[in-house]
């Protein structure tokens, strides 16, 4: 489904991406973890064309990433690829429902009830049914980024990227976020994310990449490089990103 091979991107004379190899099969869902500064969301943004790299080979479903050059081959690309931002990204003047149809009916060109019944089955999805008509200044963060997540999941979408969708989040509402994305996981949308969530990306991921300074250092299985890393760098990273993550459980126990 997901092919990256190669890949090289700088800003000016700073390397970011330093020869990305990274495949993703149909149905499976991949997370990329690391450092922060280590390329990670990088990634995503070469993978759906909001960034060219100078040097490699991307291809999605066939499609060379890298050729598409105009806004129309762009748009063709993108309507295949949601996109999940840290922040939430919803259109504040809009309710709900008209954030859900607002793509479908104008890009896709849908019908507008097509439309409002594809986005009141998403709502269900992600438990905000009853939420069509509010708008987004009314809803939590967990909510406005489940409406994020049904937002990416009206345009039917082959690929989802998540980009550290909970990191914008308080830590009461992380777990309603991830237990959408691990549904859908579940029933075989591909996925790739970058996360900081160790526990969730090793029980939702089929496979795993650590990257660091632009490279990936190691991947493998989840369960593989969760449980024996084969790269002390990996190592290390996760037994600090586990110690952080029994602090904070701690702290909000504490709370």
């Amino acid at each position: 489904m997901l092919s990256l091979r190669n890949v090289h991107l700088s800003y000016g004379a700073t390397p970011v991406l330093n020869g990305i190899d990274l495949s993703v099969r149909r149905g499976h869902a991949v997370s990329i973890i690391g450092p922060s500064g280590s390329g990670k969301s990088t990634i995503l943004r070469c993978i759906n064309g909001l960034l060219t790299p100078q040097y490699g080979d991307i291809y999605v479903d066939g499609i060379d990433v890298r050729a598409q050059t105009t806004d129309a081959q762009k748009i063709a690309l993108r309507k295949r690829i949601g996109f999940v931002f840290q922040q939430y990204n919803l259109f504040p003047h809009l309710n709900v429902l008209d954030n859900l149809t607002l793509a479908p009916t104008s890009v896709l060109g849908r019908s507008r009830a097509e439309a409002e019944h594809d986005a009141h089955a998403l709502l269900a999805k992600v438990r905000l049914a009853d939420k069509a008509r509010a708008y987004p200044g009314a809803l939590s963060g967990g909510q406005q980024q489940r409406v994020a997540i049904a937002r990416a999941l009206a345009m039917r979408p082959d690929l989802i990227l998540f980009d550290e969708v909970t990191s914008a989040l308080d830590p009461e509402t992380v777990g309603e976020v991830l237990n959408v994305i691990g549904e859908l996981a579940d029933e075989g949308q591909t996925c790739v994310l970058v996360t900081h969530e160790m526990r969730f990306a090793e029980d939702v991921s089929d496979e795993v990449f650590f990257t660091e300074g632009g490279v990936i250092i190691e991947h493998g299985p989840a369960r593989q490089v969760f449980s024996d890393p084969a790269n002390e760098r990996t190592r290390l990273f996760l037994q600090r990103a586990r110690g952080e993550d029994r602090h904070s459980v701690r702290r909000r126990a504490a709370g």
